[in-house]
């Protein structure tokens, strides 16, 4: 900044030009490259198709046939059977309105799904998602007695 003297000895502080801050980017790269490789360099990634699962059994009491409920059975091979009626198509929304013409208790029935252990995942996800398009939330799977003889009936 310049200090102008004009006439009668007068301080022109005003300056020909104003100039604006700048802030540099270069720094803040640096550092956020830093932390993306330390982020990289520390994350440890796990994969799911190389552990072998399982599945546990449960002690839970005697299965018991309630009103409310719409039994559906997923067979090892893929069959599909609701309150014992075998199904002709396993699309979903085949199940759905095999589900909605079981559940006799409206949107208050619930699903109990009777998988077998060695039963596609897909399958029983298929299930759940027509339970899901008929409206009904109220999803259980049925387990069977361990060999250990816990505490049930």
């Amino acid at each position: 900044m310049a200090l102008n003297f004009r006439g009668r000895g007068r301080l022109d502080f005003r300056s020909g030009g104003r100039e604006e801050p700048e802030i540099n980017l270069i720094p803040f790269i640096d550092v956020l490259l830093v932390v993306l490789i330390f982020l990289m360099l520390s994350t440890t990634y796990s994969r799911f198709t190389e552990i072998q699962l399982k599945l546990p059994v449960a002690d839970a009491q005697a299965q018991r046939d309630y009103p409310k409920e719409v039994q559906v059975a997923v067979a090892a091979d893929g069959r599909i059977l609701i309150n014992r009626q075998p199904l002709t198509a396993g699309t979903v929304d085949a199940i759905a309105q095999a589900l909605t013409a079981a559940a006799t208790a409206g949107r208050d029935s619930v699903v109990v799904i009777s998988a077998d252990a060695s039963a596609a995942h897909q399958n029983v996800i298929t299930v759940m998602e027509a339970a899901r398009r008929a409206g009904l939330g109220q999803i259980t799977f049925a387990t069977q007695h361990s060999s250990r003889g816990g505490a049930g009936g």
